[in-house]
């Protein structure tokens, strides 16, 4: 989010001479209102989830706390992003470990060729295996050199995950969670993450290849996570259906419309803020499109 700040700075000294005009009011410091340029990545997919392009700035519109707001960025880009990769390391992950393994890296190769990655593992705990790198080869030996055992610290890998993106070069953000469960060993919770997410401009996308065990509350706290982030969550049946979802998303990521307002709302208040896209696409184009984006973001603080 960048800043764009306006300082408003008032003078006024009182007189102390009875001959001159009334006194006048006396503003001893500054008044500065900062107004933050809120930035959006927006994916526009059709009824199969492959993304559209092709769209212009009149056919979207953007309201907050359902006023409307006036685009002044708006891009249509296969820009840079920094890639988080959050993948399970427990025990259950081992006998797919390796076709897993072979998605990610396809993940990572169908993405922006100037994109930064990061691996992040986890199994009792979490672990930063590779900081951000440019290195593919790099990032294939580290996947492959990592060997299952333990439990599952998911919170806590997406934790570390979001933490790690403050290294990040690039202001577009997304991590690419894989698991096959449950949490069972994080010292996080699920609210602590969502809590973060909510607060932090990263997106989610996360791929659940979920048991019939606890997979029901599993994809629950993926969904609310993926969407509270502006991402979406997937539970693919096999790896193989797996490597093609995340083929889709690095496809996703590099199609995303990027648009920006300047809020009307300049209050310091540190509230929540309620974001929503309208897309109303022209003739021509497929109906029921489905858009993915931020909801919302907390205004500066006081």
């Amino acid at each position: 989010m960048k800043k764009l700040l306006l300082s408003i700075i008032c003078l006024a000294m009182a007189s102390t001479s009875k001959a001159q005009d009334p006194e006048i009011p006396v503003i001893p410091h500054p008044v500065r209102v900062d107004v933050s340029l809120v930035e959006l990545h927006v994916s526009v997919v059709d009824g199969a989830g492959r993304p559209v392009g092709g769209l212009q700035q009149e056919n979207f519109k953007i309201t907050e706390n359902n006023v409307s707001q006036r685009i002044t960025v708006f891009k249509h880009e296969d820009i840079p992003v920094s890639l988080g990769l959050v993948l399970d390391n427990s025990r259950s992950i081992e006998p797919r470990k390796a076709r897993l393994d072979a998605a990610a890296l396809s993940f990572v190769k169908n993405s922006n060729p100037d994109d930064e990655t990061f691996i992040v593992h986890f199994d009792f705990e979490p672990r930063l295996t590779r900081p951000f790198t440019h290195d593919r080869s790099v990032l294939q030996l580290d996947l492959s050199g990592s060997k299952p055992y333990g439990q599952t610290a998911l919170f806590d890998g997406l934790l570390l995950g979001l933490d790690t993106m403050n290294e990040a070069a690039n202001t577009k953000k997304a991590l690419l969670l894989v698991t096959d469960g449950i949490d069972n060993s994080s010292k996080g919770t699920l609210e602590k993450v969502l809590e973060r997410v909510k607060r932090e401009h990263v997106m989610v996308f996360a791929i659940g290849l979920l048991s019939q065990s606890g997979g029901v509350e599993a994809e629950a706290a993926l969904e609310k996570i993926a969407e509270v982030s502006g991402g979406r969550a997937y539970f693919p049946q096999t790896p193989e259906d797996a490597r093609l979802i995340m083929d889709l998303i690095a496809r996703d990521l590099r199609e995303q419309y990027t648009l920006a307002y300047l809020p009307s709302n300049v209050l310091k208040n540190g509230a929540w803020r309620s974001v929503r896209v309208e897309v109303n696409a022209p003739k021509g184009y497929p109906s029921g499109l489905t858009t993915n984006y931020r909801h919302g973001y907390f205004a500066p603080e006081p």
